[in-house]
This record gives C-alpha cells, structure tokens and sequence, in this order.
C-alpha cells in the first residue's frame, strides 16, 4: 500500500544545557517512530486492515530500519499491529472483546476518582474542576461540533476527573487505558447527536460533583461511559472511511 505523507522527524540541532538535558531525556529515535505510528493509527490515516512494509516506513519517515523494527515490536505488543509472514506488517481489526474489558476497568477507575472526589475538601479540585466548567458549561451556541477537537477534550474531561482525586497511581493506569481506547472511542464522536450527548452528560456530572453529591454523580458518570460502550459496538467499516476522511494531516 502507498502510505500516507508525513513530513520526516525533524533532526535537532539547538544545544541544551547540561542542566535540561539531564533532566528531559531526549526522545530515541525508536519512541519517535512508534508515537507516530500510534498517532497515524489513532487519527485513521492507518486504517484495520491497512498493509505496510518496514521498507515503506523507512523512506517515508527517513529512518533506518532499526528503530522501526523496535516501534512496531512495541505496537505489536499492544496489540495494534501484527507480522505477516514474509508479506510485512498489517494494522489489526479491532478486538470488542479486548475494549469491553477496558471499558469496565475504566468505569472502576473513573466512578472510584468521582467518588473521592465529591468527598473532598471543594478548595482540593477547585482549579481543576473550574477548568472543565469553563469547556463544557457553555450555552449550546458556543459548543464545538468538530469530532476531532470534541474527542480529545472528552479525553481531558476524563482524565482531569481522575487526576483530580488525587491518586497518581491511578491516574497513570487511567491514562495507560485511555492510549488503548484512543482509536476505538474517537469514532464515537462522528455523529453530531454524539457530541451534543457528549456536552449535556458531561454537564450533568460536572453539576453533581460541584453539589457533591457522590451517588448521583456515579450514576450519571456509569451511564455515560455504558452509552459510548455501546455506541463502540456498532461501529462498523464504513465509520472507519468516514473517519479516514476528516483525519487531520500529519
């Protein structure tokens, strides 16, 4: 297959100090090509079933073969991508029996975060908590209806709930599920009743939590995350082209 264009990895050439470079590791060239396979992947500009070499990625994102070889191994693991014996690599069909059981882990992580969260101290979560107010309480006029841009603060919504409990063990799984939902979930914001779904649940738990009111908040947060469940059920091959279509470029 021809894959698609993506500009080379830029080489850096501005010094550090000796200070910064001790403490921000440069990235290998290995985590540069598998962060951007993954987000080829999660933006549909690979698509399940998409075929490639380890030739193709070489000339396309002017590398050697070492550190793809390395990225694709990591994406393997993760279950994205997988060898074709003596015919290269292949983007796996999307496994609803792997994403159901992230789903329930990430219900057990997100309802326990809400519920710490409505039993601490307001003055705790206040900044964090005021942030989303300021993204998600706007009147229906000022809501975003682009799917990419919608999808990646319904990530933050999530994310920043559990951060805000206040457990960085538990935000690192949080986050760790989130990566491995990333291609599955971002298909559920395709369709404009979606997104409008999206703003008013989002709402409705945000209010819960601000009032603490723990069992609401839980109830309306697992009933959120059940509906984009289900709704990851029905996606189908002709989601997958749509979403092919609006990919951002790279």
């Amino acid at each position: 297959m021809i894959l698609p264009d993506c500009q080379s990895f830029p080489v850096h050439t501005t010094r550090r100090s000796t200070a910064q470079t001790a403490t921000t590791p440069r990235p290998s060239r290995a985590d540069e090509v598998y962060e951007q396979l993954k987000r080829d992947i999660a933006d549909f500009r690979l698509v399940p079933g998409d075929r490639f070499s380890e030739h193709e990625l070489c000339d396309r994102l002017a590398v050697s073969r070492t550190p793809v070889r390395q990225a694709l191994y990591r994406l393997q693991q993760e279950g994205l991508v997988e060898v074709m014996f003596r015919s290269g690599w292949r983007v796996l069909p999307f496994d609803f029996d792997k994403f159901d059981q992230l789903y329930d882990l990430r219900m057990v992580l997100e309802t326990t975060a809400v519920q710490r969260l409505c039993q601490q101290d307001v003055a705790t979560s206040s900044t964090l908590l005021q942030a989303l107010k300021e993204r998600w309480l706007v009147p229906v006029g000022e809501r975003s209806s682009d799917a990419t841009t919608v999808a990646a603060w319904d990530e933050a919504f999530h994310e920043t709930l559990v951060q805000a409990a206040g457990n960085p063990e538990m935000a690192r799984v949080h986050h760790e599920v989130t990566e491995r939902i990333r291609i599955i979930r971002r298909l559920d914001f395709l369709k404009q009743v979606r997104i409008d779904a999206t703003y008013d649940e989002h709402a409705k738990i945000l209010r819960a939590i601000i009032a603490r009111k723990g069992d609401r908040a839980d109830l309306l947060l697992r009933a959120h995350i059940q509906a984009s469940q289900v709704e990851v059920r029905k996606i189908t091959l002709h989601q997958v082209f749509m979403a092919q279509q609006i990919a951002p470029v790279a």
